[in-house]
């Protein structure tokens, strides 16, 4: 029998024993890699969120500033500007709500909202972050794996072994979070495929992703369109949704309890198909 997992947030509780999750993606930004500028709009973003809502996600990640590579950075004034409208909206629609944010600023803004979780590409490194996670009582917590920040992540490559740095890398950021207190329940790690990666070492990671387990937390994964999916079929961004669907699957099939995804629908449908295809009988 399987232990429960429990992931604690802000608002819920979320079981991710019975089922992988799924996080549907909303960019309020112009310049993300695959949909910028499609959600830009406050009024866009909030009907989007209701979208996916109907499509089955189970939790709503909202950005405000783009990751991908080669991306420049906003101001922390900014990134709220474009959050808050959308964020207000959604923290009203009964469903877990996920800010990813790298900025104190802004996680102290959506906190005091009271958004269910933070999600940080820089594991809560930036000056403040993991003080002020640590005097909140409940908000979840994602730490992701990434050398530098956006705008240089893809020139910082060069591993010995990929997969123990990264795992080193993220139990170093978990022991600091536990170290003041973090109850381990809020927190989920994230190898952070497509950040400071090449081809070869994301398709390593993921062929290797169950050894990320042994540091005891939940991994929340995310792979939709990213640009390994393009170079191992030859898709544009806009062609990879079988491509995001069986990189979902491969990446729940090694372990992965949450997936974050742009393409909710297809996601969930796949989901249910491989989970009763693959759940033992009793």
């Amino acid at each position: 029998m399987s232990v429960r997992q429990i992931w604690k947030t802000t608002r819920f509780d979320l079981d991710l024993s019975e089922r992988p999750l799924v996080m549907g993606i909303v960019n309020v930004t112009p310049d993300s890699f695959s949909d910028g500028g499609q959600h830009d709009d406050p009024a866009r973003a909030i009907d989007f969120c209701e979208r996916l809502l109907g499509e089955g996600a189970d939790i709503l990640d909202l950005g405000a500033e783009s990751t991908r590579p080669g991306a420049p950075k906003v101001s922390a004034d900014e990134e709220w500007h474009r959050l808050e409208p959308v964020l207000r909206a959604a923290l009203s629609l009964g469903i877990p709500v996920s800010v990813d944010t790298s900025k104190t600023e802004v996680m102290q803004r959506a906190l005091d909202l009271g958004v269910d979780i933070i999600n940080d590409v820089m594991a809560l490194r930036d000056e403040g972050a993991e003080a002020l996670l640590a005097s909140h009582a409940a908000a979840g917590i994602c730490l992701m794996h990434m050398r530098g920040d956006p705008a240089s992540m893809q020139q910082q490559t060069a591993y010995t072994d990929v997969v123990a740095e990264v795992r080193d890398f993220l139990q170093a950021r978990l022991d600091c979070l536990l170290g003041r207190g973090v109850a381990p329940e809020r927190i989920t790690l994230d190898p952070g495929y497509g950040f400071a990666k090449t081809v070869e070492q994301n398709i390593a990671l993921q062929q290797r992703q169950w050894e990320l387990l042994a540091m005891g937390r939940p991994l929340l994964v995310g792979w939709s369109r990213k640009s390994t999916l393009g170079a191992l079929t030859g898709r544009a961004v806009d062609e990879r949704l079988s491509a995001s669907v069986a990189a979902a699957l491969a990446t729940v099939a090694q372990g992965a309890r949450v997936v974050r995804v742009h393409d909710v629908a297809a996601t969930v449908d796949a989901l249910k198909v491989w989970q009763a295809f693959v759940r033992p009988t009793a």
